[in-house]
Formats: structure tokens, C-alpha cells, sequence
């Protein structure tokens, strides 16, 4: 019987929080021809994908087929609306006027269209997201190169080393380092997102209870801790122990959560947390940025402000100390105390900032990604009132757009593997899902971190290269695509 004239049918899905921590849903309707899945955090409006198919019975088997694969991956039918929404907490700021008698020299603004804290520099770009769930990435002249179209707001930007991950609302934390961004892990449905940190893989959590959530290179949670004061807004990682800032000051944890290695309190809840080698640096609500040895604890020096501290950020090795305060303020300090300079941003409270070679780059309470010259003759030029007149960025009108990969079949597929690429295949290892690597060359008994929503059992995928990271494993470096 031809299923051409069937009326329109849909199915919907939710995966519970008791299967992997997850708070998301899944709706799969088929129209005729046509193919409409809609998939997002429960209670958010989500993203939409539209396919139409040759016949109304191959639009129903390759439903059927959506449908089959996330029912595997743990989601259930569900009734929607019946389940309340992921708990997110926005931090509510407020932007008052700059005090300061110049503004600083702004080389270029790029306005995102919604507030903006994710913020990343490196040598090659600068990356941006805001809360709409776009992350903009540009050079260093000010022009944007490509946007990644995330399905959730995103809280914040991190690096580690080559990788960039973006942490949405959502609950997920996705994978930017190639073209086709991938959700690398996924947080409980219990945890109020503040803030995160990747560090050698490992995933770094706080959040608004105070709570610290450390989730491996599997994506599997590893331990927990609960700092002293809530509204954990920030959070740093090394080989040290993780430091972990809330509103009783900063509590540094030992590697492996074995044990509290020491607890300091600040002047006033910490809001911002940015770190070097030996050190990390507290903003706070109290208008300072204390610096805290990594080893004790011990404050080494504070910076005051005029107004609460909402972002502070250093050159390399602490040599000059940046922050931003609540009244559209940029500050910068040497690294003992003392105040060098104040002024006025143009574009609101900067949220996040970070600096590199000589500018430090900004995101502001009124969505822009700002690009200052921080070097000592454009900022004496800016105290005598001269600035340069800024570049207002504008959007490329064919701007390429990435949106995450969340099947196997959003995957490009290759015959045969490239000269120089890398196999790695999907095994069941004791139930579960892992990849190890098939070439030749590596260590075999080492897994490989891979997105799950793209894991197969028994296939083969071909990566650009591989990394070890420190916990024995090796992670990928490039695009990934299936081998046929």
C-alpha cells in the first residue's frame, strides 16, 4: 500500500537525565515527502533540519531509521512538556557609564548581535560567542572568516592547545578545532552550568551551587566537589590541581580529586578567573583582582578597581594585569599593584577579555568583540585624547556557516584512506562504545577521544592525525571522515 496519502505522523523523544546525564529532545515528523527532525535542550526552541525524499516510504524508513539510532543512544519516548527544562542560569549584569577621561584606542568592533562571554585568542584568529549561540571566528585585522551556528547559547570559550570548545546552555561542550564542529562531552541535566575548563582532555566544571564536576576524555564522569561558597564563576586547570573560584574566595583541588590542596578567601565574591603559571588572578565584586599563589594560596597582590571586576586577564607571565569593571572600564596594572592606566571601553563592561601581542581584545555587555591597542604609545596618545577612529566590522556576505554534527550520516565518507591519514576504528569494549587506532605506529591499548554521536559499532573512520595527551590516550587533530 503507498504510504502517499498517509497523514502526517511524528515522533518524540527525550533522553532522561538518568541515562548520561543529558536533558535533550528529539522529534522526527514526516510529512509526505518530506522529513522534519527538530532536536535541542528540553524547553529550548532547538534547530530544525528539513529533507525531502524521492517517495513518501523512503521519507518513513529513513525516519524510522533517525528515530532507531537515538532510541540505541538511550532516548525514550516522551510526552512534551511533561519534563521541565534544563535548569541555566544567565548572568545577570549591569553596565553603567565609564568614569575614566579617555577611551581607549579601539582598532576595530565587531558587534555580534547578542551579549557575548566566549572569548579565545591564538596566533591564527579571534573567536567570539555570544547567546545566541553563534561563535564568530576572525583575524587579527578585524575581518570575520566563518560562524559556527551552535544550538544553544554559549557560556563560554576555552583552548586547550590546538583544541577550541565552545560550553552552551545546552549542557553540551562542542568541539571547534575542524570545520564540522562535534558535542565532545555532555554535562547532568543537574548541573547549573557557570563556567568550564579543558585541560590534557579533561573537562573542568562549576557551577551556581559551588559545585566542581571533572568529566575524562570519554566523557565520563570522574569526581565532584563542593567548594565552600556558591555561584562558582570560575574555574582553571593544570597539571597542579584545578583552582576553583566562588563566592568565598578560591579552593584549589589536587589532580584526580584526591584532596582540597588549599582554600583562600578574597576580597568579595570571585566573578572571573584567568591564570599563568605559578598563579592564578581573582576578580571580584569587591572592584579588585587578587593574585594567589598556585603552590599556597597566598594572595601575592591585588589590583583595585572602581567598580566590581566582571573580567581581568594578563600578557605572559603576569607582566602587565588587565580588567574590566562594571562601568564600561579597562584597567591595566603592573604586575605589582600598581595602576598604570584607566579607560573608558566605548561599548559597555567587558565580560571576558584576553590579550596578545600588544592588544587586548574584549567582549562587551552590548555583544561586541573590541579590539584595543594596548601598546604604550597608543595608550599615552589615548590619556592626551587621541584614538584612532575605530573599524565598525561588518559580516562577509557569503559567510561560511558550520552547524554540529550529530549523526554518523552528517559525516563525509572517503573509499580509501588518503596518503598519510590516519584509521581508527568503533569497538564494544565491556558494553561500551570506544575507538582505538588501526594504523600502524601507535599504541594500540590506547583509546582515541571521539564524538559519540557519531560512533558506530564496527566502523572505520579516517582522521587527519592524531595527539597523545597525558592520561594515555590520543586525540584527534583535523577533519574525521568515514571510510567506506
Amino acid at each position: 500500500m503507498s504510504m502517499g496519502s498517509a497523514v502526517s505522523t511524528s515522533t518524540y523523544l527525550e533522553l532522561s537525565q538518568e541515562s548520561g546525564g543529558a536533558h535533550k529532545y528529539y522529534e522526527v515528523t514526516v510529512d509526505g515527502h518530506t522529513v522534519t527532525v527538530r532536536y535541542g535542550r528540553i524547553g529550548a526552541a532547538g534547530q530544525t533540519q528539513t529533507t525531502t525524499f524521492p517517495t513518501p516510504e523512503k521519507a518513513h524508513t529513513a525516519a524510522a531509521k533517525k528515530v532507531g539510532e537515538k532510541v540505541r543512544k538511550g532516548y525514550a519516548p516522551a510526552v512534551r512538556g511533561q519534563r521541565a527544562p534544563r535548569a541555566v542560569t544567565r548572568r545577570q549584569v549591569t553596565s553603567a557609564p565609564s568614569t575614566a577621561r579617555g577611551v581607549a584606542p579601539v582598532l576595530w568592533r565587531f558587534r555580534t548581535g547578542s551579549a557575548a562571554f566566549g572569548i579565545h585568542v591564538d596566533d591564527d584568529r579571534c573567536w567570539v560567542g555570544n547567546q545566541a549561540g553563534d561563535v564568530y571566528t576572525l583575524d587579527h585585522s578585524g575581518d570575520v572568516l566563518a560562524r559556527f551556528s551552535l544550538p544553544d547559547d554559549v557560556k563560554c570559550l576555552v583552548a586547550d592547545e590546538f583544541w577550541i570548545y565552545a560550553g552552551c546552555d545546552d549542557g553540551s561542550v562542542y568541539d571547534l578545532s575542524s570545520k564540522l564542529p562535534f558535542a565532545a562531552y555532555t554535562i547532568a541535566a543537574d548541573v547549573d552550568i557557570f563556567w568550564l575548563d579543558i585541560h590534557q582532555g579533561v573537562l573542568n566544571v562549576s557551577d551556581r551551587q559551588g559545585g566542581l564536576t571533572v568529566i575524562d576524555h570519554e566523557d565520563e564522569h570522574q569526581w565532584s566537589r563542593r567548594s565552600e561558597g556558591q555561584s562558582a564563576w570560575m574555574v582553571r586547570a593544570d597539571d597542579r590541581g584545578v583552582y576553583h573560584g566562588h563566592r568565598r574566595g578560591v579552593t584549589a583541588y589536587a589532580p584526580g580529586g584526591t584532596g582540597q590542596l588549599w582554600h583562600t578567601p578574597t576580597q568579595g565574591a570571585v566573578l572571573f578567573g584567568w591564570q599563568e603559571d605559578d598563579a592564578v588572578y581573582a576578580g571580584t565584586g569587591h572592584r579588585v583582582v587578587q593574585r594567589l599563589s598556585k603552590d599556597t594560596g597566598t594572595i601575592e597582590a591585588t589590583y583595585t578597581c572602581d567598580s566590581a571586576v566582571y573580567a581581568c586577564a594578563t600578557s605572559p607571565g603576569g607582566r602587565f594585569v588587565f580588567a574590566g569593571d562594571s562601568a564600561s572600564s579597562v584597567y591595566c596594572f603592573d604586575q605589582d599593584g600598581t595602576r598604570l592606566w584607566k579607560l573608558g571601553t566605548g561599548s559597555g563592561s567587558a565580560l571576558s577579555m584576553q590579550y596578545h601581542d600588544e592588544r587586548l581584545y574584549l567582549v562587551t555587555t552590548d555583544g561586541s568583540l573590541v579590539c584595543v591597542d594596548a601598546s604604550e604609545a597608543a595608550i599615552t596618545a589615548a590619556q592626551q585624547g587621541t584614538v584612532p577612529v575605530a573599524r565598525d566590522v561588518k559580516l562577509a556576505a557569503a559567510l561560511p556557516t558550520y552547524a554540529p554534527a550529530t549523526t554518523l550520516g552528517a559525516v563525509s565518507t572517503v573509499a580509501h584512506a588518503p596518503a598519510g591519514a590516519i584509521v581508527v576504528e568503533c569497538v564494544q569494549q565491556s558494553g561500551r562504545l570506544r575507538v582505538q587506532v588501526v594504523s600502524d605506529g601507535y599504541d594500540a591499548s590506547w583509546n582515541v577521544q571521539f564524538p559519540r554521536a557519531i560512533r558506530e559499532p564496527g566502523a572505520r573512520y579516517v582522521v587527519d592525525a592524531l595527539h597523545p595527551a597525558a592520561g594515555g590516550f590520543y586525540r584527534v587533530r583535523g577533519d574525521i571522515r568515514r571510510l567506506l
